[in-house]
């Protein structure tokens, strides 16, 4: 981070730190929301509240927005799931808290409080407007889509700190009581159903839905309810562990449907140009500008390990000090940096290989690649969802597809190659780990062998969306990672080998008598109900496979 830029974040860490003594009331307010008046001032009043959720699903800008998303993203998202996923390591550590902060396990509290604005405070209000404009107006495929927005944005929510305000979200009262994980879930896929029989209707009869505001599909009926359906799948899967009655009835619902799940590169859900604004990805301005993210130890042990194409469309090579780097089978030279160290910001970690990401390159919610991988696993475990097999081929080819890579699918499914050693020879900056596992990407072996090479491959795929990445590992444990470097949270419950499973609700929530009283409430609700403590260690219910 450039030493202006620095200034920048201190500035927003330290607005949001003037909120450490607010109420449960306040977090729960997005501060930032357009006014009535203002939307109708300006003649959006509806439309520009599904343009400004969908902005809430993954935090995204415009140059007009400056730095400030692009900050409240790396608070929020980048320095947490981003790295804990295996995807980044940051060219700095001891600049933010002397070293004890998310990227070494220590939850800082202004942090966390931005990962819970982002996800569910900032979709609130919009959602609570929609759904009293769609209901005055009769306009039912509004609140569909407002439905889905919701869920695609607070199920971050759900699977970041566990249980949540939902079925009593639309009160007139800021002291909302949370309901727990599975009556959640119950409740998304409820609204899921009911939002996607609206939207069909829609696409069965050519209606477009809000198309100048719809900054993702131009109003396209049909590919909202790809994108419904593809979603009903993604948590679906998530609650296999938990409830594999309840998984597999949605997930059957999600592919049955007459139009289904997205099958296409273009199906993608994207956040790049729509709505008249072109919108910049954040992971680029962090990496260019600020000098921080770049490419994580766990990612380059897999990506070199199995000289995988996607290796140059991820990342680019070491920008000088190559000494220090490993040459890759394209020939040219790659480094990582260990993830969780407590260093200070260095010229032999910016060095390291960035993300191949440019300011245009689109921000993707979910691709169809994600969704081959849910279906093989599907496949692995229930009669009636096809070959696992030819699901996992489809999905690597898909991702193939989807970053423009032409080499032979066969080729790279038939080899025998494994992740490497990560070696990075330096006295002060160094790190030398192990290979994380020895699987090849061949689709042979147990059901518990095949499951982790559909999630290696499905973790690959994602990249670089960290906090699915993230979800998924700690729900089946794979891929195996690095662990980080320094670990500083060990007084929050985190491990090096379990990581961080949870993040701890915001302090605010317990400074006021009611809103103590909904987070000891809400405490209780972990565990099935016999209640646990509110440390990073908790599992949350779906994450229950040993």
């Amino acid at each position: 981070m450039r030493k202006m830029n620095q200034f920048k974040l201190l500035a927003v860490i330290c607005a949001m730190a003037l909120f450490a003594s607010c109420n449960f009331e306040e977090i729960n307010t997005n501060q930032f929301e357009m006014s009535d008046g203002e939307g109708a001032m300006d003649g959006f009043e509806v439309g520009g509240l599904i343009t400004a959720m969908q902005r809430t699903v993954i935090p995204v800008g415009t140059q007009a927005d400056d730095t400030d998303v692009i900050n409240e993203y790396q608070i929020a998202y980048h320095l947490s799931a981003d790295n804990w996923s295996g995807f980044f390591g940051e060219n700095n550590s001891n600049g933010w808290n002397a070293g004890s902060n998310n990227t070494t396990y220590y939850l800082l509290d202004n942090w966390i409080k931005a990962t819970y604005t982002q996800s569910y405070t900032n979709a609130l209000d919009p959602w609570k407007k929609l759904k009293i404009a769609s209901e005055k107006n009769g306009t039912p495929e509004v609140f569909a889509l407002a439905q889905i927005l919701k869920i695609s944005a607070w199920h971050k929510t759900l699977e970041s700190f566990g249980p949540m305000p939902y079925s009593h979200a639309a009160d007139a009262t800021m002291n909302i009581p949370f309901d727990s994980e599975k009556d959640v879930y119950e409740a998304m896929f409820q609204d899921l159903t009911a939002a996607i029989a609206v939207l069909t209707e829609k696409a069965e009869n050519g209606v477009n839905v809000m198309g100048a505001y719809d900054a993702v599909y131009a109003g396209d009926a049909t590919k909202w309810v790809k994108y419904g359906n593809s979603l009903m799948l993604r948590l679906a899967m998530r609650v296999r562990f938990a409830n594999a009655e309840l998984a597999k009835k949605y997930a059957t619902q999600a592919v049955n449907h007459s139009i289904g799940v997205m099958t296409a590169k273009d199906d993608a859900a994207q956040m790049s140009q729509g709505a008249g604004m072109t919108f910049r990805n954040n992971i680029e301005w962090l990496a260019g500008n600020y000098n921080e993210a770049r490419m994580g130890s766990s990612i380059f042990s897999y990506l070199m390990g199995y000289e995988d194409p996607r290796l140059s469309v991820y990342f680019l090579p070491m920008d000088g000090n190559a000494s220090y780097g490993v040459e890759a089978f394209d020939g040219k030279t790659y480094q990582a940096v260990p993830a969780g160290h407590a260093n200070a910001q260095n010229d032999i970690y910016k060095s390291c290989s960035k993300p191949n990401i440019q300011s245009g390159t689109p921000t993707y919610w979910l691709r169809a690649s994600e969704v081959y991988f849910l279906r093989a696993e599907a496949a692995l475990v229930w009669e009636g969802f096809g070959s696992a097999d030819s699901w996992y081929k489809q999905g690597i080819d898909m991702s193939f597809q989807e970053n423009g890579v032409t080499d032979p699918v066969d080729d790279y499914m038939n080899s025998n190659l494994s992740p490497r050693a990560f070696v990075f020879s330096h006295y002060q900056y160094g790190q030398t780990l192990s290979a994380p596992c020895e699987t090849t990407a061949k689709f042979e072996g147990t059901t518990e062998q095949k499951l982790e090479k559909i999630m290696i491959q499905k973790w690959i795929a994602l990249f670089p969306n960290g906090q699915e990445a993230w979800t998924e590992w700690r729900r089946t444990g794979y891929p195996k990672l690095n662990v980080i470097k320094t670990l500083k949270g060990a007084v929050q419950g985190a491990t090096l080998e379990g990581g961080i499973r949870r993040m701890i609700y915001p302090t605010s929530f317990s400074q006021t008598n009611e809103g103590k009283a909904i987070y000891e409430a809400a405490l209780k609700l972990f565990n099935n109900g016999a209640g646990g403590e509110d440390k990073s260690s908790t599992r949350l219910w779906w994450d229950c496979k040993r």
